[in-house]
């Protein structure tokens, strides 16, 4: 039986491949000789690759374009046209593709054809009710656009997140196949769930010709969810040939005229990839002209309250009061920064980017305090809305790294403000990781990468919050009584919630193991692990000395891996005797049997070890319990269960 399963298998992978790789003769000889209820099978099936792709044939012939595959599959073996697999495209995990979307995505119109001849539905959705039109509109091809629309595809079908054909194709810039779309009916003012319409698309990538050519269909002028025009996305995303275009539209009001021109000039002045401060001051000061240009009805700016991180800059009131300041950078480049955050507002997602650019520019010119009180205003903007901050966390234990390795002075102040919004990450992280979604879309292949995703954010931030624990330690002897109170308390807290990598390890098996990944970019100069002064600091804060990773192991059973036993004594030492002298189990088995004793790679480890062993009657009746198999749950108090644990592995005798 095993024989004719493993043949059977053999076989489907041979077809698999033959559809794979283009092969029409082989995989028609290969289904030729089968009986009819073995090839629907076959060709029905969707076999799973190590990248996580599952497809039947007929869906990887399409997807790589084999017409004869395709063809021999649709007329001699009669596939589900409408079975469902998983590719990846550019990257993208598509659920629920069908051969006909496959196909429309990667630009096969002959295959496209043969598909739809086949009776295919020209409509079918993925599971983001991504549609072979929407796919085909994606990459441009206009040829694939009209063939499917001309066999009753459906150009009014929104994905998800209500993006339509339309806006798509706007985004990509596709002038033809938004001229078709909008001949064919397409509505040039729908928006999307997030309130951005076609408009907002071409605008904010600078199609030009995409934004004339919607407003010769009646498209509008809206505001989206997060507050932005056409033509503020646009100014914010530098895109000048946009913002001279809409200026000169009668729909735009004066007000929104400057306050683009103002936002372009100041996105000019901070902006990482398109940094032209020559422009930056051109589109400031045609802004202020515009404001007094009537002098009978000047437009006044707005009041916005200084921010401290910009120097508590008070934006200029007149064209006269910033031509005072044309030569000066530093101060063109705060008023940027002012203007922008007044224009988009506190709440809008782009602001902290130039922010965060011109602290890095800070931090290159030694500027470090500057750099600090930026990155700690942009961290605080993405944090008030949500917005994950493992780069920014990261990005301040390398620059304190930095500024601690070339001797210029660290604050208290500044790595606490820092640790506590790291603490805060790691609660939101926990909140989304017990509140995964609806229970209908757990098995769904987004909600999954979605995630795997959210389990590498907790490791990020948990290995980044080790860091700046670790440069604190660095800082503590220069610490008020008080401060080092605070201090505590937050560790604290963090220890109280429990998180943990994906493998089960805590901050403390952390910061006892030689293995720890440590940020190469000046992070290393400083962060060293083992570290005893990091692992004190936990276990004085109430770290769970006897805490287990998936493997078992305790931080005992991981430090006296540690291989640097003579050349690093002393870190050995400590940390084993603040572990043994904090309550940690020396007879605690890992998953493997083994005892931290057991595991011990050095005679030195060993050593300290034995000096430590003070094994109470409580562990020896543990021990006993395990090693003679006896049933204990529900025999003794909960608090004692998972104390007998942790001196054996779990067995189902002894429950």
């Amino acid at each position: 039986m095993r024989k004719v399963r493993n043949m059977s298998n053999i076989l489907k992978k041979r077809i698999y491949h033959a559809a794979k790789d283009g092969m029409p003769i082989a995989l028609f000889t290969l289904l030729s000789d089968l009986n009819d209820d073995i090839i629907e099978e076959i060709v029905n099936e969707t076999v799973s690759e190590d990248d996580g792709q599952e497809c039947t044939p007929l869906i990887l012939a399409a997807r790589h374009g084999h017409f004869d595959v395709v063809r021999i599959l649709l007329t001699k073996f009669k596939p589900d046209l409408e079975k469902e697999g998983t590719v990846k495209i550019d990257g993208y995990v598509i659920e629920g593709a069908s051969a006909l979307w496959c196909a429309a995505c990667a630009g096969h119109l002959n295959v496209v054809k043969s598909l739809v001849k086949a009776g295919a539905d020209v409509n079918h959705p993925t599971k983001t009710n991504s549609t072979p039109l929407r796919a085909a509109c994606f990459d441009g091809r206009l040829d694939i656009v009209k063939y499917l629309t001309y066999h009753n595809a459906n150009i009014n079908i929104a994905n998800k997140y209500n993006n339509t054909c339309l806006m798509i194709a706007a985004y990509k810039g596709h002038l033809d196949v938004v001229s078709f779309l909008l001949e064919n009916g397409a509505n040039p003012n729908e928006g999307a769930l997030c309130g951005a319409t076609a408009m907002h698309f071409a605008a904010e990538c600078g199609h030009l010709d995409v934004i004339k050519e919607l407003l010769q269909y009646k498209a509008v002028f809206t505001v989206n969810d997060s507050g932005m025009t056409p033509i503020k996305a646009a100014a914010e995303r530098t895109k000048e040939k946009i913002v001279e275009y809409l200026v000169e539209r009668k729909e735009i009001s004066k007000e929104e005229q400057i306050e683009a021109l103002e936002l372009l000039g100041a996105s000019y002045a901070n902006d990482k990839e398109t940094y032209d401060i020559v422009k930056a001051y051109k589109y400031m000061h045609r802004s202020l002209q515009m404001r007094f240009a009537d002098k009978d009805e000047p437009i006044p700016k707005k009041s916005f309250p200084p921010v401290p991180a910009y120097e508590s800059w008070i934006e200029c009131r007149t064209a006269a009061e910033l031509e005072a300041i044309e030569r000066n950078h530093n101060a063109l480049h705060m008023e940027a920064l002012t203007i922008r955050e007044r224009v988009l507002g506190t709440h809008n997602a782009e602001v902290p980017h130039p922010v965060i650019y011109r602290g890095a520019v800070f931090a290159d010119n030694a500027r470090f305090d500057r750099c600090l009180e930026l990155w700690l205003h942009a961290l605080k903007l993405r944090q008030q809305n949500h917005v994950s901050v493992v780069k920014d966390l990261l990005r301040f234990a390398q620059v304190f790294s930095q500024m601690l390795h070339v001797g210029v002075q660290v604050t208290y102040a500044q790595v606490v403000e820092v640790l506590s919004a790291a603490i805060l990450e790691l609660e939101r992280n926990k909140e989304k990781l017990s509140n995964p979604g609806p229970k209908d879309d757990k098995e769904t292949v987004l909600v999954i990468c979605l995630f795997i995703k959210l389990l590498d954010e907790i490791d990020s931030n948990l290995t980044t919050t080790l860091y700046l624990l670790t440069i604190l330690t660095k800082l503590m002897k220069q610490c008020s009584e008080e401060e080092k109170f605070n201090v505590n308390r937050m560790v604290f807290t963090l220890n109280q919630l429990q998180v943990t990598l994906r493998d089960g390890q805590t901050l403390l098996h952390l910061a006892c193991n030689a293995e720890t990944p440590v940020d190469d970019f000046h992070t290393n100069d400083i962060c060293k692990f083992p570290c005893a002064e990091t692992t004190r600091l936990l276990i004085q804060c109430g770290a769970n000395v006897n805490a287990m990773d998936q493997e078992r192991n305790t931080p005992l059973h991981v430090i006296v891996n540690y291989h640097k036993a003579i050349s690093d004594f002393l870190t050995l030492h400590s940390i084993i005797t603040d572990l043994t002298e904090g309550g940690a189990h020396l007879d605690c088995v890992n998953i493997k049997g083994e005892t931290p004793l057991d595991s011990s790679v050095t005679g030195v480890a060993e050593i300290i070890l034995k000096t430590q062993m003070k094994l109470s009657l409580k562990c020896m009746a543990a021990n006993a319990v395990k090693h003679h198999k006896l049933k204990y749950r529900g025999q003794v108090p909960q608090a004692l269960e998972s104390f007998i644990e942790l001196h054996g592995a779990p067995s189902k005798k002894s429950s």
